[in-house]
């Protein structure tokens, strides 16, 4: 073979790898260009009650958003459905830029099976409003149970996780505590700490702050405000801390009747509601305060 055809050769392989870096670099950036969540046309019901209808929503990646509004309006119900604990009736729900209800086949779309809700769910985390702690583990167990059994981690790997994460919500000290020991701002920390233990890409709250002693709400609102600032995370926070989401968020969304009545910057929304309804949720719930 001549120089010239092995250097011929070269070029052509050189080139077909500039290509695929090319096109590998254009799939990234369609992906980053995309909403970390969204909810398309999205539905639920239980029987002939509607929680919600024909919800859409984009959520950006590392945005937090608040979710405010008044019991029954299908908030809580939002972040079940993107945690999978719930099945929607309509519509379909992204997560990074992929399908997270459905998935692709034969060139249409089909309900998900548990292999794919588990593989996108992943890459979500949710905090409860009530801990969900396993009462039998220390928390430091607590942190490493999940990413030894389902992410494959060493039980050395998840032991320095688990330690740096509750070292990071102030509980190093508390690591070899059982929940029983703790304090419910304690506990609440604890499953925070446990949710990023599986490094998610979109973190979830539940009201977490409804079922604590007043005192004990700072401590971990303090933590979720370290969340925002110090790491890369999309956040999505169903919250009565009405302050708290003024403060916090980089847009607050007004649930009533199972949709979006009114959503916006936070300054805009709580400073100046267009929506009735937001008006008179606000001006009950501050007064209340």
């Amino acid at each position: 073979m001549s120089e010239a055809t092995v250097g011929l050769e070269n070029l052509t392989k050189r080139c077909s790898v500039l290509e695929e870096l090319k096109l590998g670099i254009a799939r990234t950036e369609k992906v980053m260009s995309e909403p970390m969540v969204r909810f398309e046309n999205v539905a639920k019901r239980y029987g002939t009650l509607s929680v919600l209808d024909e919800l859409n929503l984009d959520i950006a990646r590392n945005e937090k958003v608040c979710i405010i509004g008044p019991s029954g309006s299908g908030k809580t119900t939002v972040l079940r459905m993107l945690m999978t604990l719930e099945r929607i009736n309509e519509g379909v729900i992204w997560v990074d830029g992929e399908p997270l209800t459905h998935m692709r086949k034969n060139g249409q779309m089909v309900p998900a099976n548990e292999r794919h809700l588990r593989r996108v769910r992943g890459k979500i985390g949710m905090v409860f409003q009530h801990f969900n702690l396993f009462p039998h583990m220390t928390a430091l167990q607590n942190c490493m149970e999940a990413p030894i059994s389902v992410l494959g981690l060493s039980r050395q790997e998840a032991e320095t996780r688990a330690a740096e994460l509750l070292d990071m919500v102030g509980l190093s000290d508390k690591k070899n505590h059982f929940p029983i020991q703790l304090s419910g701002g304690q506990k609440q920390r604890v499953a925070i700490a446990r949710a990023l233990a599986m490094r998610p890409k979109v973190m979830l709250f539940d009201e977490v702050t409804s079922a604590l002693d007043p005192e004990l709400v700072g401590e971990v609102l303090n933590v979720i405000r370290k969340l925002g600032t110090e790491h890369d995370l999309t956040m999505l926070m169903v919250t009565h801390q009405m302050a708290f989401a003024k403060e916090f968020s980089d847009r607050v969304c007004f649930f009533y009747g199972g949709k979006i009545a009114e959503q916006g910057p936070p300054d805009q929304l709580f400073g100046d509601p267009q929506h009735g309804r937001t008006r008179q949720f606000l001006s009950a719930v501050l007064e209340a305060k």
